[in-house]
């Protein structure tokens, strides 16, 4: 005989008959071929099938209501909570973590600028393939520390243990996975390539003769490369580990007796702005956190520019982005002229000219801007000038007729195949990148140009120049068009004064 089956409508009765004459317990029955087990209900309002027709047993829901929540409950639940964020704050404190990881929408702009493409420094990119042959030349270098200074490797090997924890802390994670011998090993190796790499290129020929680096590296030409990959925030390895072994390992550092000094004589020809970096050394007590850090602290405008937004006391309104590209702003009557200081980030706006010191394009530059930026990102002590002057050159340049009048005015200099590509380099820069335009020391030049664009008087007048007098031939019809117009006015006023005598 088969079997037959209850209507929906008859099972909801007979389930709330059941609810009434059990209290504690709800039967549940479904319009299916199959039967299912009865269970107690946890919540009225909280159906106790999963996805899969399943019954849920949900213990939680049970205790909750045998003990509901009170005020004091979520009071307490709340100071657990900010008891947790007061840990997490003492504990990055006391890491002072400095070298980061690159965050994915950063790296999916441009992934080659974060990754180093000869040389890994550091944990981060340890062990991957295509930096392994590297580090044959880094053991390389060692052996000739140690044969040249008479030491044993012990000596360097406890310096580095003695700071291990310290190097550790450093990293925006402390790298459980590697151990101790070989952490150790690896900062030691990588500090002593870092050393020796710098006293080498710097003082070669003046106290290390032709050394087998020199002859390495001016073979290959692989020199620019491993400055760029050294410029990497997640290839940076702490500066106090490399002032640790600076005066194990160098012979003779002359006038040059810190890292820092020798450093910024390193990187100096990679920086793409025509500024001296190791004349830009200041006494400031902040020693660097990283070779990177050390070369972002010399990229500073000069102080007059800096100060210059609150000199009159006044409190200024927001800022606006200026928006206006080159050929833009040149058909609204803005001139623009090369500013012969040294230091890139000197823009500023006078009398309709925008004065802009020069700045070198070539193959290394996105990827040193972008590391730059990505430290004042993710650092809360940095200041921001170069997302500063980077977010102001990327409004400036919108199309490759941009990049041709810029260089035909002196203000670009670029090293790549042409002025298309130039643009498209420039266009990547802020990309993901945060700006807070309240917070940017080129701010008065973005209210003085914006103020000088909205002057219809001044369009009118680049109009007139650019239709009439771009060359002499213009000039002179213009020049005759005018006098014919004043002789016609004359005859006119002859001919009515003739008229009424």
């Amino acid at each position: 005989m088969p079997m037959k089956f209850l209507s929906y409508e008859s099972i909801v009765a007979f389930n709330s008959i059941i609810k009434v004459a059990f209290k504690e317990t709800t039967f549940i029955l479904i319009d299916s071929p199959r039967r299912m087990p009865m269970v107690p209900s946890q919540n009225e309002n909280q159906s106790p099938l999963d996805s899969d027709g399943e019954v849920e047993n949900k213990r939680e829901g049970k205790e909750q209501l045998n003990h509901p929540i009170t005020t004091s409950d979520c009071v307490k639940n709340i100071e657990e909570k900010l008891a947790q964020v007061c840990r997490w704050e003492k504990e990055n404190a006391r890491f002072n973590r400095s070298i980061f990881r690159v965050p994915k929408n950063l790296r999916e702009v441009e992934l080659k600028a974060y990754i180093p493409q000869l040389v890994s420094i550091g944990p981060y990119h340890r062990g991957k393939a295509h930096l392994k042959e590297m580090e044959s030349n880094k053991w390389r270098l060692l052996q000739q520390v140690l044969e040249r200074k008479g030491h044993q490797v012990s000596l360097y090997y406890m310096e580095m243990l003695n700071l291990e924890e310290k190097m550790r802390r450093c990293y925006a994670r402390p790298f459980e996975n590697i151990n101790s011998p070989e952490f150790v090993e690896m900062m030691l190796l990588d500090a002593c390539f870092v050393v020796e790499l710098l006293n080498v290129s710097v003082n070669g020929d003046k106290y290390y003769g032709y050394s087998r680096l020199n002859r390495m590296l001016t073979s290959l030409g692989l020199l620019p490369c491993i400055k760029r990959d050294m410029l990497m925030l997640e290839n940076q390895i702490p500066l106090f580990v490399l002032d640790k072994l600076y005066p194990l390992i160098t012979s003779n550092p002359g006038e040059i007796n810190s890292v820092s000094k020798l450093s910024l004589k390193f990187f100096d020809s990679a920086i793409p702005v025509c500024q001296n970096l190791h004349h830009e050394v200041t006494n400031s007590n902040d020693p660097g956190l990283h070779l990177l850090h050390v070369v972002h602290q010399c990229l500073n405008p000069t102080p007059s520019d800096t100060s210059s937004r609150n000199k009159d006391g006044k409190e200024h309104q927001p800022h606006r982005l200026m928006g206006h590209s080159v050929m833009t702003l040149r058909r609204s009557g803005v001139r623009f002229k090369k500013n012969p200081s040294k230091n890139f980030m000197d823009i500023k706006f006078e009398k309709g000219i925008l004065y802009i010191p020069s700045l070198v394009i070539h193959d290394s530059t996105m990827s040193i801007f972008l590391n730059l930026m990505a430290l004042e990102q993710f650092n809360p002590y940095c200041s921001n000038y170069v997302t500063s002057y980077i977010r102001f050159m990327d409004g400036l340049i919108n199309t490759y007729r941009d990049v041709e009048y810029l260089r035909y005015k002196g203000i670009i200099d670029h090293k790549l195949g042409s002025e298309q590509e130039v643009a498209r380099l420039v266009n990547k820069f802020c990309k993901e990148i945060a700006f807070d335009m309240d917070d940017c020391y080129l701010s008065d030049v973005y209210a003085e140009v914006n103020e000088y664009v909205d002057q219809k008087w001044h369009v009118w007048r680049a109009i007139l120049k650019h239709e009439y007098f771009t060359n002499p031939w213009a000039t002179l019809s213009l020049l005759a068009a005018s006098i014919l117009l004043l002789l016609t006015l004359l005859q006119t006023i002859y001919t009515v004064i003739a008229y009424y005598k």
